[in-house]
């Protein structure tokens, strides 16, 4: 099923769509360049104090208050900005974008969209009668798929992360070993709802159901996701109602893109140089976000619709 899923890949060409987007954003990260100087507290537990250069005077440096120099320049130069604290925040904003919102999330809904035709065309009438005539079980057929479709995108995934990582440390000479976090959790988020996507696929024989009906179920996840968190930071909602304990079991039950994103926000320690989601941050203050009950439902929540959907095939008629 593995090797299929690869003929498959260089067969639609997405093979070369993938390896062409990694080199375009590798590309991206040989063209960064940070200057400015580094900075150490003389202290463990001193603040320190970061004064913009286009704001510091002669009062504000006889002070002693460190002035913010360096820029960041992208694309060989054809983007400039200055660094807000220093080349390793600079540094680490850019992964955080990078890995964050590039890969974690854009990356993932393309893959989802890229693989939607797998297996509905591993199902057509043609190519499903000569795997059936073989003695293996319909339920290892299906499962041999999906492990093969996330295991193309986990190579694609470790490619990614590598090259990126790589090109940034070798430009700036900063080697952050947290970025490698981002691949174990975009590989949980698009196994999860990858699932989701092969259980549409047996039970519509098409591509356009698990094509469209994935992206809905990522916008609907996301959805519930942030307005239960919501729900937690409004003083005034009556949990006596219906309509809060429906939220909460739809939290529950569903898979969790925004919780996945806070986790990545927290392994990477982003604080720093980036905002988190509002009301991910406030329903963390509140202890309502358990990183690891999270991650084990919506793990939960893929092998089930994953067993669902074995079954389905397994009684199916071709």
């Amino acid at each position: 099923m593995i090797w299929d899923t690869y003929r498959q890949s260089l067969a639609s060409r997405l093979l070369w769509v993938m390896l062409g987007l990694t080199f375009l954003c590798t590309l991206l990260c040989l063209s960064l360049s940070v200057t400015g100087d580094e900075y150490s507290a003389s202290h463990p537990f001193e603040l320190p104090m970061y004064v913009p250069a286009a704001e510091a005077g002669e009062e504000v440096r006889a002070e002693g208050i460190r002035v913010v120099s360096g820029e960041v320049s992208l694309g060989f130069g054809l983007v400039r900005f200055p660094v807000g604290r220093s080349r390793a925040d600079a540094v680490h904003w850019f992964q955080v974008w990078l890995a964050g919102v590039l890969a974690d999330t854009v990356g993932v809904l393309l893959a989802l969209l890229w693989t939607a035709a797998y297996l509905p065309q591993f199902l057509e009438p043609q190519s499903i009668s000569v795997l059936l005539a073989r003695p293996t079980p319909r339920w290892a057929l299906l499962t041999g798929k999906y492990l093969g479709v996330v295991l193309f995108v986990g190579f694609h995934a470790f490619l990614f992360i590598f090259a990126t990582w790589f090109s940034i440390g070798l430009k700036t000479g900063i080697w952050e070993v947290r970025y490698w976090f981002a691949l174990p959790i975009l590989l949980m988020n698009f196994s999860v709802f990858y699932a989701f996507s092969v259980m549409l696929a047996v039970c519509s024989r098409g591509v356009m159901v698990p094509l469209f009906g994935t992206l809905l179920f990522w916008v609907l996840c996301w959805a519930m996701n942030i307005t239960r968190h919501t729900f937690l930071t409004l003083e005034a909602v009556e949990w006596s109602t219906l309509t809060p304990l429906l939220v909460e079991v739809g939290y529950w039950l569903l898979p969790k893109p925004l919780d996945g994103s806070g986790l990545f926000y927290e392994a990477l320690r982003a604080e720093g140089v980036a905002a988190p989601v509002p009301e991910w941050e406030a329903a963390c203050a509140r202890g309502a976000v358990v990183p690891e009950l999270s991650v084990l439902s919506s793990l939960l929540f893929g092998l089930v619709v994953l067993v669902l959907a074995a079954w389905e095939f397994r009684r199916a008629e071709y």
